[in-house]
């Protein structure tokens, strides 16, 4: 996997928020050194969020996301500004652009308050210092800000874009090196058995994002990743010298697996281990008992976190609910969503249980975000992987 084929999900994203004119898409262009953004006098030339995937030294590999001004006015102003705050749920990194013209303005400090909330690191970037005489000290007092969370720059000049950028890398989570799929249970020259049924829902010459990270976990480590389908599972384990380290099996094959796999060899599933990875395994785990008492007719939100062409036996529409009434006796409603954006608490109200995907093109930051959105309205909320184990009376035996 090539620098720049680096998955969406795992990218450090980069939002640059602020007022119209303030000169963000600006900033954004001679950051990226790209003309990324259109630029104009004109209030609101940004009417949505334009986002750019890109590979920014030191850095590394980013999402860049430029964003409406937040002040943007009329009933689709109000639309672009909630998009602008669907953008915060997501970014590891935020950068607010003050004109330096007009110092910060209670619109900044309303921004400052939502990125504060939401604890994400920034930087206060004070734009158009071309245009300003005198830049000694700070424009005005904000608050709680740190003055190394402070730069003056210059769009039209690229004044102090490298120490922009310098700024921005400082700020890059360290967590990002830390998290690992598979790596930390395992070590070198363990084997480990990835079980990938091959199915009409399965992507046509190619493994699914989970199943590459776990190969490319195994590898870091010195393991040795042994892939079949569940067809060839029993073979394929027969012809081991030693039982393996670890079996990981697609969810959907998993009650086929779990008679195969001996009960001292460990198994999981890649969306245990993807929930596990983001940091949301805990609660998805408890949430998925919440099925157990769920009435006729409740309604059922299964969210995905991309948008792809659906097949005939798409696990979300057609397995899960198939397995879940199964499982119940009971019939249910169903809603369905897809893609970058959430439900909001207040829609989240109307439902009894929400089943999500892995998550492997969300970032971690954005998969707590909607963990909390469902927590807000005291609605359980748990993964397809996590699910499917409860319900194959396997969950506790399962490694996480």
């Amino acid at each position: 996997m090539g620098l720049n084929e680096t998955p969406m999900g795992e990218r450090t994203h980069i939002g640059f928020f602020g007022l119209r004119n303030a000169g963000k898409s600006s900033v954004v262009n001679a950051f990226t050194n790209q003309q990324l953004a259109i630029v104009s006098d004109v209030k609101g030339t940004t009417t949505d969020p334009v986002t750019k995937a890109m590979e920014l030294l030191p850095i590394g590999p980013v999402t860049i996301i430029d964003t409406p001004g937040i002040d943007d006015e009329g009933s689709l102003g109000e639309m672009r500004v909630q998009r602008c705050r669907n953008v915060l749920a997501k970014v590891d990194i935020a950068i607010l652009v003050v004109d330096g013209n007009r110092g910060m303005e209670d619109g900044d400090r309303d921004l400052l308050q939502l990125i504060g909330e939401r604890k994400i690191p920034y930087i206060i970037v004070y734009n158009k210092a071309d245009l300003i005489k005198n830049q000694s000290g700070k424009p005005e007092e904000s608050g709680d800000m740190q003055k190394d969370n402070e730069i003056w720059v210059s769009a039209k000049t690229n004044e102090n874009i490298v120490a922009l950028r310098e700024m921005v890398s400082r700020l890059r989570p360290d967590s990002v090196n830390e998290r690992h799929l598979v790596a930390d249970f395992i070590k070198a020259e363990d084997v480990v058995v990835l079980v990938v049924p091959i199915d009409s829902s399965a992507p046509k010459g190619r493994l699914i994002l989970p199943q590459q990270q776990a190969i490319r976990d195994i590898l870091e480590v010195g393991g040795i990743s042994m892939v079949t389908r569940d067809s060839e599972l029993a073979a394929t384990l027969a012809s081991l010298k030693k039982p393996p380290r670890l079996v990981i099996t697609d969810s959907q094959a998993l009650s086929i697996v779990k008679d195969i796999v001996p009960k001292d060899v460990p198994l999981t599933t890649f969306s245990i281990l993807m929930a596990r990875y983001k940091g949301t395994l805990t609660p998805m785990v408890e949430a998925a008992k919440s099925i157990d008492t769920l009435p006729e007719g409740a309604h059922i939100l299964i969210s995905e976190g991309c948008s792809h062409h659906r097949q005939c036996e798409d696990i979300g529409t057609v397995k899960l609910p198939k397995w879940m009434e199964e499982y119940t006796g009971k019939h249910f409603q169903y809603d369905f969503t897809s893609g970058g954006t959430f439900l909001t608490e207040e829609e989240l109200n109307h439902y009894d249980l929400v089943v999500h995907c892995g998550g492997c093109m969300l970032t971690p930051n954005e998969m707590a975000y909607r963990v909390k959105c469902a927590g807000i309205a005291h609605v359980p909320i748990t993964n397809y992987g996590v699910m499917i184990g409860y319900m194959n009376g396997v969950l506790n035996q399962l490694t996480y």
